[in-house]
């Protein structure tokens, strides 16, 4: 018997719906089912809530029940013990949630048989340090799309000086700077004119947002790179990654990006094509006309 866990869009009246029928099911055939203490909460099913530091204690699988926003938060609280997601998706095409609601027994039918793959995303570790204020700790974050260190709500540009493995690159004047994993690369990247990375690929992909200087590309990087992000005078910054802001950096902090240790390991049953999956997405045909956007 396996060990399931569920994790739901909170304001997705669907994803309560799938996770109360599909635990139902899974606890009739034996299975272990768990929930993360507010995802049970919110779905009625509190005999079924599991505290965090327990969650992947044996667990086979995660089941997402939203959209790629729930499948990034069940990433963050499973990868790290190798365990595979699969993803069930209630909103909008999404390029790692591939289970539509109808499909979810079949899905899981089908994993526990084995008949199916998993794919290897590449995360990152983002390493704040506050060089500004040596008494505040060290905080470390995981990412499997990117960390944004960005202008502040008064919208003056930063200054971010970029160092590369130890060597100084420069320093960036614009309204921020994102650096992505090729998962990132169709998130906020691709919206700031980066390039477009195959998820197949392990790189780290540096771009610049609205720079105020002559060099504006992204620099796609090696997976082994350490790049070090260093907040200039005369302004502060703001850091979000994965779209959760976590606050205010002053002049002189710090963030760290290097590849996580730990992949994300997404569940699929139907190989789709990348190039496939970006057509849809973006509305194209083949002679490359369509609605040109998301």
């Amino acid at each position: 018997m396996a060990a399931v866990a569920f994790l739901l869009h909170h304001r997705h009246p669907e994803a309560v719906e799938l996770a109360r029928d599909a635990a139902a099911w899974l606890l009739e055939q034996g299975h272990q089912v768990r929930l993360p203490e507010s995802d049970a909460e919110h779905a009625g099913l509190g005999e079924l809530a599991c505290a965090a530091d327990a969650l992947t204690a044996g667990l086979d699988v995660a089941v997402s029940l939203g959209g790629d926003g729930t499948m990034l938060r069940t990433v963050d609280l499973v990868a790290g013990d190798d365990v595979p997601v699969i993803g069930v998706n209630l909103g909008h095409l999404g390029y790692l949630a591939e289970v539509e609601p109808q499909h979810l027994h079949l899905a899981l039918e089908r994993f526990f048989a084995g008949a199916h793959e998993v794919q290897e995303r590449m995360r990152l570790t983002i390493e704040v340090t506050s060089l500004s204020d040596p008494a505040v700790p060290r905080r470390s974050f995981p990412a499997l799309n990117e960390a944004v260190l960005g202008k502040t709500p008064t919208g003056q540009i930063v200054r971010i000086e970029v160092d590369v493995d130890g060597e100084r690159f420069t320093t960036y004047s614009a309204d921020g700077i994102i650096v992505a994993t090729p998962t990132g690369s169709t998130a906020y990247a691709w919206s700031a004119g980066g390039p477009i990375i195959a998820p197949s690929h392990a790189a780290l992909l540096l771009t610049p947002v609205a720079p105020h200087m002559l060099f504006d590309r992204s620099l796609v990087l090696s997976p082994t790179a350490c790049i070090r992000l260093e907040v200039a005078p005369d302004r502060a910054a703001v850091l979000s990654v994965d779209g959760r802001s976590l606050g205010l950096l002053q002049v002189g902090d710090v963030v760290t990006c290097t590849a996580a240790s730990s992949p994300a390991r997404v569940v699929t049953f139907e190989p789709r094509g990348f190039l496939a999956i970006l057509k849809a997405k973006f509305g194209l045909n083949d002679t490359g006309s369509g609605n040109g956007g998301p």
